[in-house]
């Protein structure tokens, strides 16, 4: 409501304005008030459209730009002499000058303000944001989890950028009525209040919004252009989006498949048989990171940690799926064949 009725006074007072430069007359008729008011009153209305999607620190630096501009072409303003210049009226030289100057200053501040950080200028030691750029959290990563953890080992340090609507997504799927989709909102919103305990991050929740796009993936992708930013996420589609628009992604799954260990087929390893496979006399089991490892021979160790030899490695796109065989001890097979030789 407030909005409105700021509207309200500033339209009023531009049409003023107006009326004070240009007095409307019947005869002859002089309307020439309604056009200034109109335009004095769309550009206003304009800025303030743009000034919803631009970041409050760049909004400052453009504030503090025009301010110098304004200085610098008062003071070119009074260095042009009375007469002409080149055949040039001091009258179009003198705003033609303020003009340039105003743009210079507004363009450079805005500039300088997207490379240059409140934190850095409370330091004292202003430093490039383009050395450190920040990353954004989408809802996926945040549930999942496995960033709290990575930021907590120091591999993940800097700015950590939240937008106000993954936050309220996370708190929509938190009120959801379905008790699977409550917990895990809820777990995001734990997993987000752990991270910004953390020492290595810092969690700056952004306003930015962009009330065109609808999709929230869309918008995380509009704001990291914006912010020149990376986003963090698991979520494979976002992440192929992401990539064709040109945007920086960070992908969880990708580090975890990285970081699996390095087998090659002749290696031994233990493993833990959970079930049996598919195939006749197979066992399944998993290593602690979730790899999926496929054994010959070991049906009947199921609930038993034991060792195999890889004999093969299958790379996925879910990740890396290992084959192997159980070889039991001599001793071992030496008893099951003197008991086969009896039962037969």
């Amino acid at each position: 409501m407030m909005q409105w009725i700021l509207r309200a006074f500033f339209l009023l007072f531009a049409l003023v304005v107006s009326i004070q430069v240009f007095p409307p007359t019947v005869s002859p008729p002089d309307f020439r008030f309604l056009a200034v008011a109109a335009l004095v009153a769309g550009v206003g209305l304009g800025l303030e459209a743009m000034a919803r999607h631009v970041e409050a620190h760049i909004l400052a630096g453009t504030l503090l730009g025009l301010c110098a501009g304004a200085a610098v072409g008062a003071f070119l303003w009074k260095l042009i002499p009375e007469g002409e210049i080149s055949g040039v009226s001091p009258v179009i030289l003198r705003p033609a000058v303020l003009l340039v100057a105003l743009y210079f200053g507004a363009a450079l501040g805005a500039r300088k303000a997207e490379t240059i950080s409140w934190e850095s200028l409370r330091s004292g030691s202003p430093r490039p944001a383009a050395d450190s750029p920040s990353k954004i959290l989408d809802t996926s990563v945040i549930i999942d989890g496995r960033i709290a953890d990575v930021c907590e080992t120091g591999f993940l340090d800097g700015i950590l950028l939240v937008p106000q609507f993954v936050l309220n997504e996370l708190q929509y799927i938190a009120d959801s009525s379905d008790p699977l989709k409550r917990n895990r909102g809820r777990k995001g919103l734990d997993i987000l209040q752990r991270i910004q305990k953390g020492v290595h991050v810092k969690v700056v929740i952004t306003a930015a919004d962009f009330p065109d796009v609808r999709e929230v993936d869309l918008k995380l992708i509009e704001l990291a252009k914006q912010t020149s930013s990376k986003i963090l996420t698991n979520d494979f589609n976002l992440n192929k989006v992401a990539q064709l628009r040109g945007v920086e992604v960070l992908n969880i799954n990708e580090l975890a498949n990285s970081l699996k260990p390095v087998v090659l087929p002749g290696e031994s390893m233990k493993v833990f048989i959970i079930k049996e496979g598919k195939e006749p006399n197979q066992g399944v089991g998993y290593l602690d990171d979730g790899t999926m490892v496929v054994v010959d021979n070991a049906k009947r160790l199921i609930g038993k940690t034991v060792d195999i030899i890889v004999t093969s490695v299958l790379q996925t796109t879910a990740g890396k799926m290992f084959f192997g065989r159980f070889e039991a001890p001599l001793t071992a097979q030496t008893d099951e064949t003197e008991r086969l030789r009896r039962n037969g």
